[in-house]
């Protein structure tokens, strides 16, 4: 059976490359990932160990030689002199000079200014006019001779950036993965290791590259220090630049008037535009132009700066940290608050297509970088953007129809983000009617999460709001959203609508429960449970449960209990369990509680499992619990009584993400995230014992 590594290298022959290699070579060097992988791809795109040994030394051997360090600027110039020409790699930036009406160019670590450049370079790299700079290789002679006022001769420039690719090459071999194994494929593309994120948190971190293949994309992503916000903005693509949101100006951004002439800004020459560190500061003021020009471009892809009105396709992402918690956010203020105070704007907030919730991605740790092969950056950087010239908005209305209460731009952002996603994950076309409905719910709980503190932001949103949900057109269903962080903090002053019973058991068990279709807390609630039959859906991600909510209240008055989950066989696996019996002891008596564990492990394995569970069986009974087991080859998940309640267990009682044992999260059940599952409770009334 072919491995993920086995289908990479198979599918993508000299096109990808291991993605710690770069980390390897860079060391100190302030370059971006995609020039060293640019490097790296032509001497290192192979699983042969001997070979990438051998390339890491010589694409080492080329930063030796030609990378320009600014402490070496003057050796290098020597170095230019002496052999009349030499190469080098730099971040080149150009400006027209009029009175000369020349381009002239400036190496950013050499040093070098008003080096005369070819307009044929400029003309076939726009890019280079941007003001930020394109990391280039130059070869750089020297003129020697009399009266010469410029002796730095550029004989020939190449941006560090694949000149073309096939898209339907690309495109055609996605067949060869699982969604799956795409997805984590595309983890290692970004540099990080896909077996510590579950599958939401990949979504989220996949989200950051919308505005890479779409077209006039708003992004948001607000978040704690340390989750790699930034990287896909700076280091994997030469489509896109970072900026300090600090520093930005509209002359900057959209258009600078140079004497009569307009010169466009970032927006003009990029792909994506990011202003990180997007948040209040100290004696630094949101000029109210800017926000007014932004605001207009955001909604209309143009700008008004100067006699004309300009267009541009630039997605625009703004990226910062949160200051609190988010429960401490939705308690006291809003999920906007740490965004500088000018761009506090309800007409500004709600041009945001896409909310990110940064605060579900894991801090980044030496375990959490990829070890693994994935698309050399600069390859997929062009891939996207050329999938930008594709337009998938019109897949939603094949499969959903939501409430006439969303305005035209919350289905307009839900549209966008629907077309990224399939895009990114499905740029074959070829995708489930279940996988396309995982991305429209995606999709909309992100454009709620905009809403829902719009709301909080200016409260005359409220005259009209938006009911987030849809009838799924291929299933029938009436489908309501809502966004795990609400979910996961339900307060009686919510005025949201709240998720149905498919998002968590109201009236049985849970944090939070339906109340005139708005999700209120159960604290003080005096009057017990009533049981009943029903399908409970939990989220990947979603907090507050735990074994005494989900089952306590169907196990309370049993004699006889059998769990048969035939994964209790690990020491993790076999802890969970106990929890299960624990959670018994403290919710109901337990004297002689008949409590049956079926369970399986091969037989050749089954000795240490043997001794772990009697050690169990002598600690249940000094509780008064009469513990049995039984091994069993099956494979349905179940718990049965003897008062003729089942509870069929999607994922038996591993229902819980990873988390540190040693850590609060490892004390109390409900600070643990969950995975997503399925419980059933079904009563038979014919059930009298339990074998």
């Amino acid at each position: 059976m072919k491995t993920l590594k086995d289908k990479i290298l198979e599918s993508f022959p000299g096109r990808v490359v291991r993605k710690d290699l770069a980390f390897l070579v860079k060391g100190g060097l302030p370059v971006p990932t995609y020039v060293l992988e640019y490097l790296l791809a032509q001497y290192c795109a192979t699983d042969d160990p001997a070979a990438i040994a051998d390339g890491i030394e010589q694409v080492k051997e080329v930063i030796r030689e030609n990378y320009v360090h600014r402490a070496d600027a003057e050796s290098v110039k020597g170095k230019i002199r002496e052999r009349g020409k030499y190469r080098v790699i730099d971040k080149i930036t150009v400006s027209l000079n009029e009175k000369a009406d020349a381009y002239h160019a400036v190496f950013s670590n050499l040093g070098l200014t008003g080096v005369p450049i070819g307009a044929e370079y400029v003309k076939k790299n726009p890019k280079l006019l941007s003001g930020t700079g394109v990391w280039c290789i130059v070869q750089i002679g020297y003129l020697s001779g009399e009266s010469l006022t410029v002796r730095w001769d550029i004989q020939n420039l190449k941006p560090i950036q694949i000149s073309g690719v096939d898209v339907e090459e690309y495109v055609s071999q996605r067949k060869n993965f699982s969604t799956e194994e795409w997805l984590d494929f595309l983890m290692h593309t970004v540099g990080l290791n896909p077996d510590l994120l579950n599958r939401r948190e990949k979504l989220i971190i996949l989200a950051r590259l919308l505005p890479h293949v779409e077209n006039n994309f708003n992004f948001i992503e607000l978040g704690p220090k340390g989750t790699g916000k930034t990287h896909v903005f700076q280091e994997l693509s030469p489509y896109s630049v970072l900026v300090s949101g600090g520093d930005v100006t509209p002359a900057r951004l959209f258009v600078k008037m140079s004497g009569n002439k307009e010169l466009l800004g970032l927006v003009g020459y990029w792909d994506v535009v990011a202003m990180d560190e997007f948040e209040q500061q100290k004696g630094r003021n949101v000029d109210a132009a800017l926000v007014d020009i932004m605001q207009n471009y955001l909604a209309n892809k143009s700008f008004n700066r100067g006699k004309a009105t300009h267009e541009a396709s630039a997605s625009m992402v703004f990226v910062g940290n949160t200051k609190h918690t988010v429960s401490y956010m939705l308690r006291q203020s809003h999920l906007f608050e740490s965004i500088p105070e000018g761009f506090l704007k309800g007409a500004f907030l709600d041009r945001i297509h896409f909310y990110a919730p940064g605060w579900e991605v894991p801090v980044l740790k030496t375990e959490s970088f990829s070890k693994g092969f994935g698309l050399i950056s600069d390859y997929v950087a062009a891939m996207f953007h050329e999938l930008r010239d594709r337009d998938w908005t019109d897949i939603l209305g094949r499969y959903a129809q939501f409430d006439t209460s969303l305005s035209e731009r919350d289905n307009l952002a839900v549209r966008k983000t629907v077309s990224g996603m399939m895009k990114l994950l499905y740029p074959d076309g070829e995708a489930t009617d279940e996988e396309v409905y995982e991305l429209i719910d995606f999709a909309a709980e992100a454009r709620k999460r905009v809403k829902d503190q719009l709301y909080r932001v200016d409260e005359t949103f409220k005259a009209e709001p938006a009911v987030f949900r849809y009838d799924a057109l291929r299933t029938g269903k009436q489908v309501a959203i809502e966004t795990l962080e609400n979910i996961n903090n339900a307060t009686e002053d919510s005025f949201e609508e709240a998720s149905p019973l498919d998002a968590i058991p109201m009236d049985t068990v849970g944090d939070s429960r339906i109340q005139d279709g708005k999700a209120v807390g159960s604290r003080g609630l005096s009057k017990p449970p009533v049981l009943k039959e029903q399908t409970l859906s939990i989220r990947q991600g979603q907090t507050g449960l735990s074994y005494a909510k989900l089952f306590a209240p169907y196990l309370e008055t049993a004699h006889a209990i059998v769990l048969e989950d035939p994964y209790v066989r690990t020491r993790g696996q076999v802890k969970h369990f106990i929890e299960f019996a624990a959670m018994l002891v403290q919710t109901r008596p337990v004297d002689e509680l008949q409590l049956k564990l079926v369970t399986f492990e091969e037989p050749g394995k089954r000795d240490d499992l043997i001794a772990l569970l009697k050690t169990v069986q002598t600690n249940l009974s000094e509780y008064g619990i009469v513990f049995s087991y039984e091994f069993r080859d099956f494979h349905d998940r179940c718990i049965k009584t003897d008062t003729g309640w089942v509870i069929t267990l999607g994922r038996g009682l591993d229902i819980f993400d990873r988390y540190e044992y040693n850590s609060i999260e490892g004390m109390f059940q409900e600070k643990r995230k969950c995975r997503d599952f399925k419980l059933t409770y079904m009563r038979d009334i014919n059930a009298h014992e339990v074998k």
